[in-house]
C-alpha cells in the first residue's frame, strides 16, 4: 500500500488501513486529521484510482472500451485501447430484462437526479455544463417555467441487456500510447442497455383555484394511467369526469426511444404508454446505454492520467441550491411578466425583461465558473477552496437570492396596486403614449381626463448595479473577496406605500367622476403612465381640445345632501352646498314624483340653478318627491348627491284659511236654524226656502273648499274668503 510509506508509526498504518478497507470514508478523514500534506494528497490519488466507478449514461452513445475523462465528464470518441475485433471477442453479453415505472410531483434537480441515478459528481458536471445530455436525460433540463404550475412525471425504465469486457482484455492494451496522452483517465469495461422515458404532465392554475387541490387531482390521474392502459385493449376506459379533467393536462415526453409523434395531451399519453414495451424491439436492438461502469487507466499504466480527487458532497449539495434558488427567481420573475397588467404598462415590463436578462446572463457566467474550477479540482490544479469561494462571490454578489427576492417583491407590490385599481376602473382602457396622442386628435372629443400615474418610468438603481457586477472580473480572479461594493440597495425609487393616500384620493375622485359622465360624448376617460417627479404616485391631467392645461385637475365630486329647510303646499326650500373638490360653477337639481310601481324607472326632472337657496316650485300637494342635486363644474358634473324624500302639506298661511271656511260655513248654517224657528207657523214658504240657500250656499263653500286644497290655489282662495267678509 503506497500510503504506508509515509507513516512514521507503523501501528498507526495498520490501524488507518483496517479502517480504509472498513469504512473508506472514515479513514479519508483519519487520514486528513492525522497525517502530513503529502500523505494525504496520496491517499486520496491511491484511493480514487482503486475504486471502479458507476455512472448513468444520460442518453450519451457511450460503449465498452471507449475512453472517458471523469475530470471533465466527457467521453473521447474515435480513440480505444483495443481493436475492434478484439473488443467483439472478449466481450461477455447476457440479458437483463427489468422493468421499473415511477412517478414524481416534484422537479428538483435533486429528485430528478435520483430517477436517473445521477451521482454527485456528474450532478456537478451537469450544473457546470460540461455533460451534453440526450434522450430521456433531457428531462434533467425540464424545469417548471412558473410557479402556477403543478406537475406530475411518470418514469418508466426497461433493461435489455448487460456488456462487459473480459479481464484478460484489460491487460492486453493494443494502442498504449493512449496513457501518455493523458487525455482521458478511465475507461469504459461494463454498459446495462435498455430505454427509459419521461411523461412530464403539466396543470396550470390561476390565482382563484386551488393549488392543493389540482396537484391532488393531477395525481390521481397520472397514477391511475397503468390502470386505464390495462384496462383498454382497443381504447381506454375513462369516466367523464376523468376525461373532462383530462382536456386540462399537457404532456412532454423525453426518451430514448424513437416516436413518429411525441405525446402532448393526457388521452395521447395513455395511447404512448400502451407501446413503451414494444418500442425496443423484438431483439432489444434500439437499446440505448443507460449505466455504464468506469475502469481506472492508471491500473493499467501509471502513465495515464488520473482523477486526483472528487468534489466533496456539500459543496456540490451547496451548488445545487444556489442555482435552484436561481431557478425559483426567474420563475416568480416568469409569473409576474405573464400578468396582464405588467402587459399594459410597459415600464414594468421592460424592467422586468432586464431583470431577467441578468439573471440569464448571470447563470451563464456562473455555469463557464464552475466549468472551469470542476476539471482542475478534480485533476489537481486547484483546491476544493476555488469552489467554495465562488459560492462566497455570489452570496456577497447583489446577485444572491436574499436581494433577488426583494427586488420581485417590490415589483409584485407595484403590480397588485395597479391591478386593483384597473379592476376598480372596469371600461376604461388603459393607453400608451400612442394611445393618448391618438385619443387627443380626436375632432369629437373636446375632453380628455387621464388618471396618470407618475412615478413607474424611472431608472432602477439595483438594475444599474446587476448590470455593473456582470461587467466585472470577480468570478476570474476567484481570491473569495468581494471586491465588489454594491452602491445601492434593492429599495426602489418609488415606494407606493408613501403615497397611498393621495393615490387613493386620485382614484376616489376619477373613479367618481368618470362614473357621472360616462354618457357624455364630448368627454373621454383613459388611464396613462408620464413620469412626472413633482406629482409622485399618480394625478389627473386634463386636456382640453388637445393641450394639456391642468395636470392637478380636481374634479368636482359628490356633494352632500341637500338640505331640506322648509315644505308648503308646492314648494320645496332647499340648501346647496359646493363640491367639496374642483370649482363649483352652479348646481343641477334632479327631482321625481314618487309613484306606486314606478320603479327606478321614472325620469329625472333636471333643474340648473346658480343659487345656494334654491325654491323647488310646481310641485303637487300631497305627493311624495325624491330629490339630489349634482354639481355642474368647468368640465363634467360631478357624481349625485345622497337622495332626500320630501311630502307637500298645506302651509300654516293656507291651513288658517280653510280653518276660516270651515268656521264660517259653520255660523252661517247656526243663523239658518236661528230664521226657522223665529218666524210664524202660517208663513211656511218662506223658512224653507230660506234654508234651501243656505243650503246651497254652504254645498257651494265645500265644494269651492275641496277645489282649493286639491290645487292649493292660494291667492283665489285668499280673495275668495275676503268675499265672504263683504258679503
Amino acid at each position: 500500500f503506497t500510503a504506508s510509506l509515509f507513516f512514521v508509526n507503523h501501528d498507526m498504518c495498520v490501524e488507518n488501513c483496517i479502517h480504509m478497507f472498513l469504512c473508506p470514508f472514515c479513514a479519508y478523514a483519519t487520514f486528513i486529521n492525522e497525517t502530513p500534506e503529502l500523505f494525504e494528497y496520496t491517499f486520496i490519488t491511491t484511493f480514487m484510482e482503486s475504486v471502479p466507478t458507476e455512472m448513468a449514461a444520460l442518453g450519451r452513445p457511450l460503449f465498452p472500451g471507449m475512453l472517458y475523462d471523469c475530470r471533465k465528464d466527457s467521453f473521447t470518441p474515435g480513440v480505444t485501447l483495443w481493436d475492434k475485433k478484439s473488443m467483439i471477442e472478449d466481450l461477455d453479453t447476457r440479458p437483463q430484462l427489468m422493468t421499473d415505472v415511477k412517478f414524481s410531483s416534484s422537479d428538483s434537480l435533486s429528485s430528478k437526479s435520483s430517477l436517473l441515478d445521477v451521482n454527485a459528481s456528474l450532478k456537478a458536471s451537469f450544473l457546470g455544463g460540461l455533460v451534453e445530455v440526450g434522450g430521456s436525460a433531457k428531462y434533467l433540463h425540464d424545469t417548471k417555467t412558473s410557479n402556477q404550475q403543478s406537475r406530475v412525471t411518470m418514469f418508466y425504465r426497461e433493461t435489455s441487456r448487460f456488456e462487459q469486457l473480459t479481464i484478460t482484455q484489460l491487460g492486453q492494451v493494443t494502442y498504449p500510447q493512449v496513457f501518455e496522452r493523458k487525455t482521458a483517465t478511465h475507461v469504459i469495461t461494463a454498459v446495462l442497455y435498455g430505454a427509459q422515458a419521461f411523461m412530464v404532465f403539466d396543470r396550470t392554475f390561476s390565482d382563484d383555484e386551488n393549488h392543493q387541490e389540482i396537484e391532488g387531482e393531477l395525481n390521481v390521474m397520472v397514477k391511475s394511467i397503468p390502470g386505464f392502459s390495462i384496462e383498454g385493449q382497443g381504447g381506454v376506459e375513462m369516466t367523464e369526469g376523468h376525461k373532462e379533467k383530462a382536456k386540462n393536462i399537457t404532456c412532454t415526453f423525453h426518451g430514448d426511444v424513437h416516436l413518429k409523434q411525441n405525446p402532448t395531451t393526457y388521452m395521447e399519453a395513455l395511447e404512448v404508454y400502451k407501446k413503451l414495451p414494444t418500442l425496443l424491439g423484438e431483439d432489444s436492438q434500439n437499446a440505448v446505454a443507460i449505466k455504464v461502469w468506469l475502469y481506472p487507466l492508471s491500473l493499467l499504466d501509471t502513465a495515464a492520467a488520473q482523477l486526483v480527487r472528487e468534489i466533496s458532497t456539500c459543496l456540490i449539495s451547496n451548488t445545487e441550491h444556489m442555482i435552484e434558488e436561481l431557478g425559483e427567481v426567474e420563475r416568480k420573475c416568469n409569473d409576474l411578466s405573464r400578468k396582464p397588467v405588467a402587459n399594459i404598462f410597459s415600464d414594468i415590463k421592460e424592467r422586468l425583461r432586464l431583470f431577467q436578462n441578468s439573471i440569464s446572463i448571470y447563470r451563464l457566467i456562473l455555469q463557464k465558473a464552475l466549468a472551469r474550477v470542476l476539471p482542475a479540482i478534480r485533476g489537481g490544479g486547484m483546491e476544493e477552496k476555488s469552489l467554495d469561494d465562488i459560492l462566497k462571490i455570489h452570496y456577497l454578489s447583489p446577485f444572491n437570492a436574499g436581494m433577488l427576492n426583494q427586488w420581485l417583491h417590490d415589483t409584485k407590490s407595484e403590480l397588485h396596486l395597479l391591478t386593483s385599481y384597473t379592476k376598480t376602473l372596469k371600461g376604461i382602457k388603459t393607453e400608451d403614449s400612442d394611445g393618448l396622442i391618438i385619443s387627443l386628435l380626436d375632432p369629437d372629443i373636446d375632453v380628455v381626463v387621464c388618471l396618470t400615474f407618475t412615478s413607474l418610468k424611472y431608472k432602477d438603481p439595483y438594475l444599474t448595479t446587476l448590470n455593473e457586477f456582470l461587467k466585472s472580473v470577480t468570478f476570474t480572479e476567484l481570491d473569495g473577496e468581494n471586491k465588489f461594493s454594491l452602491t445601492s440597495s434593492v429599495q426602489k425609487p418609488f415606494n407606493p406605500h408613501d403615497v397611498t393616500s393621495k393615490m387613493r384620493e386620485n382614484l376616489s375622485h376619477f373613479r367618481s367622476f368618470s362614473e357621472a359622465n360616462k354618457d357624455e360624448k364630448t368627454i373621454h376617460f383613459i388611464i396613462s403612465t408620464i413620469s412626472d417627479a413633482s406629482n409622485p404616485g399618480s394625478s389627473i391631467y386634463l386636456y382640453e381640445k388637445g393641450k394639456l392645461t391642468d395636470k392637478k385637475f380636481q374634479p368636482v365630486s359628490k356633494p352632500p345632501p341637500p338640505i331640506v329647510k322648509n315644505v308648503l303646499d308646492q314648494t320645496v326650500f332647499l340648501k346647496l352646498r359646493k363640491s367639496p373638490t374642483g370649482e363649483t360653477v352652479k348646481y343641477r337639481v334632479e327631482y321625481k314624483e314618487v309613484k306606486a310601481n314606478a320603479g327606478d324607472e321614472e325620469q329625472w326632472l333636471v333643474i340648473d340653478t346658480a343659487d345656494e337657496d334654491f325654491n323647488l316650485t310646481g310641485l303637487k300637494f300631497g305627493m311624495q318627491y325624491l330629490i339630489r342635486y349634482r354639481i355642474v363644474g368647468k368640465v363634467g358634473v360631478s357624481e349625485a348627491s345622497d337622495t332626500v324624500s320630501s311630502r307637500l302639506s298645506l302651509g300654516k298661511y293656507t291651513f288658517f284659511c280653510i280653518n276660516f271656511l270651515f268656521l264660517h260655513m259653520l255660523h252661517s248654517h247656526s243663523q239658518c236654524l236661528d230664521f226657522t224657528t223665529c218666524h210664524s207657523h202660517n208663513s211656511v214658504m218662506e223658512p224653507i226656502e230660506y234654508n234651501y240657500r243656505c243650503w246651497s250656499y254652504n254645498s257651494n263653500i265645500i265644494k269651492k273648499l275641496i277645489h282649493f286644497t286639491n290645487s292649493i290655489q292660494k291667492v283665489k282662495l285668499v280673495y275668495y274668503i275676503r268675499s265672504l267678509h263683504t258679503d
